[in-house]
């Protein structure tokens, strides 16, 4: 008998109507009529210095040769700046969850323990199980707790074997965030423990405030990079890990990626980063607006409430469960009438049943299509 690999991977559940998870999102991609508000992409870019320069690096037929394996140095450069972390080490790669995926296997040995939260980027927890011993997936959906992973919470589920604590920041799926006064802390106990904290923040540039576990512990704080979300990149897969270069040069010896990451989405990203001041604004504001659109809505349904408000990411969770409406049935009707959103099972183990979540850096009248078939499906579900 062949044996079985060491480190399995989860398997997806397809949904309603699908033999895979693969054949669901190969029909929702083809239907170019599907509002896209199940993964929290961002479709708010025109025709701007993003798409010119992935076009020229097409044109020029630039994407023949391989790139730099650990990226471009401008790019690792503008990265660095963006974040006002010249003095740290980075490693391009292929979108955020390759970083993850890169950070877990380096760091975790078969003693340690892992602490994410629940909800939380689920996929994280699968990562982390392959490497380490356990992964505490602390709940989270509380007002007590302000909907996020806390230092109180931390401390009262770590101990001498925990090695990474991961902070999602802003929360998918949530949209909560991190204070000064609570990021010195996180930072205060990685220092005093020896260990990491692994700070995703792929959805920074959304939020009001935000503030980076580097510049409070910049030898145990390993920051994870996406330009999928606020550059509207997220089909091109490309990111970073930044962090002390002992850290990093560990990192350097199990790359995947040995000749290198795509180079025409290392194209757009260096346009990305330099043009920022030029189209940053109008997606902030649409976004924004749009997240209020929603809220007025929900506000109007008794038994329905959205937990965290304002998210500072471009999504949200609809809690549902006063309304008597099981999440899951919302997301069918939705995606019957042509509009992708996800249910709360995607991002929380405990608390699936409880809420969807919906993505709204798309165009305002999209948003405006969904609140109108909400209250549709509202109604609809409440009778049935």
């Amino acid at each position: 008998m062949i044996p079985t690999k060491k480190y399995a991977k989860a398997a997806k559940i397809a949904p309603k109507g699908f033999d895979t998870a693969n054949e669901f999102f190969e029909f929702v991609f083809n239907d170019k009529e599907i509002i896209w508000m199940g993964q929290n992409t961002n479709h708010l870019h025109k025709e701007n210095q993003i798409r010119d320069a992935m076009l020229s690096c097409v044109e020029s037929r630039e994407y023949a040769k391989y790139p730099p394996p650990e990226g471009f140095p401008e790019l690792k450069k503008l990265i660095l700046k963006d974040l006002n972390l010249e003095d740290s080490d980075i490693l391009i790669t292929a979108g955020g969850t390759e970083s993850l995926y890169l950070c877990m296997n380096d760091i975790l040995e078969p003693h340690n323990n892992v602490i994410t939260c629940d909800p939380g980027y689920l996929i994280i927890d699968n990562f982390a199980s392959r490497f380490a011993n356990e992964v505490r997936s602390v709940p989270i959906y509380s007002s007590e707790n302000g909907y996020k992973l806390t230092p109180e919470l931390v401390r009262a589920n770590m101990d001498e074997n925990t090695k990474i604590v991961v902070l999602i920041d802003p929360l998918n799926p949530l949209g909560s965030s991190y204070t000064e006064e609570e990021m010195k802390e996180f930072a205060e106990i990685a220092e005093e423990n020896d260990i990491y904290l692994l700070h995703d923040i792929t959805y920074k540039d959304f939020a009001r405030k935000h503030f980076l576990a580097a510049d409070y512990a910049p030898d145990h704080a390993i920051t994870i990079y996406s330009f999928s979300k606020i550059c509207g990149m997220a089909g091109l897969r490309i990111g970073s890990i930044i962090g002390a270069s002992n850290i990093i040069s560990s990192v350097r010896t199990i790359l995947i990626n040995d000749l290198g990451t795509n180079l025409i989405a290392q194209a757009g990203a260096i346009a990305a980063l330099k043009s920022k001041d030029d189209w940053i604004k109008e997606v902030i504001t649409t976004t924004r607006n749009n997240q209020k659109i929603i809220k007025e809505v929900v506000d109007e349904i008794p038994g329905a409430f959205i937990p965290v408000y304002p998210s500072e990411g471009n999504m949200l969770a609809i809690d549902l469960k006063g309304t008597g409406i099981n999440p899951t049935e919302m997301v069918e009707y939705l995606l019957e009438r042509k509009i992708f959103v996800r249910q709360g099972t995607y991002t929380s183990n405990r608390f699936g049943d409880n809420y969807f979540r919906v993505s709204f850096s798309i165009p305002e009248e999209q948003v405006r299509t969904f609140v109108k078939e909400f209250r549709k499906a509202i109604d609809f579900l409440r009778k049935n």
